[in-house]
Formats: structure tokens, sequence, C-alpha cells
């Protein structure tokens, strides 16, 4: 089974997904949990409660996240992965941040995210 990302460009689902990420980030430098998850599937919503998420905001070794640049977009038949090289406020280090995209009931979500 294939997802309609199969018929857009890269640059089209770069363009669909970057406002998700941002938002996503935008929630986790605010400490807010509500915009954090927004677009998550129901099953990644599931693992990032409130508390999950206030603890892992306890300490920012890195500082918050700012900008992002894009390294590659990879397809599955049911969903895309995208990684981005993502950087922070407190330190010069380079992170690597990825995340799966899948369509749900018509709405592109996020289902794993992950910034080491």
């Amino acid at each position: 089974m294939s997802t309609p990302f199969a018929e857009l460009s890269d640059k089209a689902i770069i363009d669909l997904v970057e406002p998700l990420m941002d938002n996503c980030l935008d929630g986790s430098n605010e400490g807010d949990h509500g915009k954090h998850v927004r677009d998550f599937t129901p099953r990644l919503a599931a693992i990032v409660t409130e508390d999950n998420l206030a603890s892992q905001l306890e300490t920012r070794p890195h500082g918050y996240y700012r900008r992002r640049e894009f390294v590659a977009l990879m397809r599955k038949s049911t969903s895309v992965g995208v990684v981005w090289r993502q950087f922070c406020t407190a330190v010069d280090d380079e992170f690597v941040n990825h995340a799966i995209f899948v369509i749900r009931d018509d709405r592109i979500l996020i289902d794993h995210v992950l910034i080491c």
C-alpha cells in the first residue's frame, strides 16, 4: 500500500513537513506540551505525555532548538523519513534530527522524532 507521498516531489514533501517540525520544536522550546504533540500520531502522543515532556525539558545542556538544515529524505511505502542537521543555542555541536511522517485520516502526522 502506498501513500500520497509517492506522488509528491521531495521539495513538496519538505514544504509540507517543515511546519510540523517547526511547531514540534517551538512547543519544546516553549515547554508547551499541547503545541509540541499537536501533529503526533496517537501512538507517539501516548508516549510523550505531559510528564514525559517535562522530564525531557528539566535540563537543557544544549539550550534551545534553533535553525536546522535539510539533509535527506527517505521514502517507504507507508511513510517518509526526513533528516536534518539541527543547531541549538548553547553549544556549537551539530545534532541529528530525524522524524518519520505518516498520513492518517488525510493528515500528515509525526510518528517518530528523535534529536541526538
